[in-house]
């Protein structure tokens, strides 16, 4: 498992500890994201960081400024195995 998929992982279960199942609903219309979370299977077509993002906006679209503290909460630990040219916009 890649690390932008543990990260994708991480920011809907933390999404879903405020927001509940919206969470999942919402990471599902994220072009480029596949999730299956029964199986905690996540597939991402395309370019990772990009997905990462877009799932963050749609999240932000819906419940504003806190949703990007809570997806950099949920991924901060994460952010030193990437390198910080490929580092998502919003968590930076």
């Amino acid at each position: 498992m890649s690390t932008f998929t543990v990260m994708v992982e991480k920011i809907i279960a933390k999404q879903e500890t405020i927001i509940g199942p919206i969470a999942l609903e919402q990471a599902r219309k994220v072009p480029g994201l596949t999730v299956d979370w029964g199986k905690h299977q996540i597939e991402i077509n395309g370019n990772e960081s990009d997905v990462v993002e877009k799932l963050i906006e749609q999240y932000e679209h819906l419940f504003g400024k806190a949703s990007i503290e809570a997806c950099k909460e949920a991924v901060n630990a994460l952010l030193s195995q990437i390198p910080s040219n490929q580092i998502p916009n919003l968590l930076k």
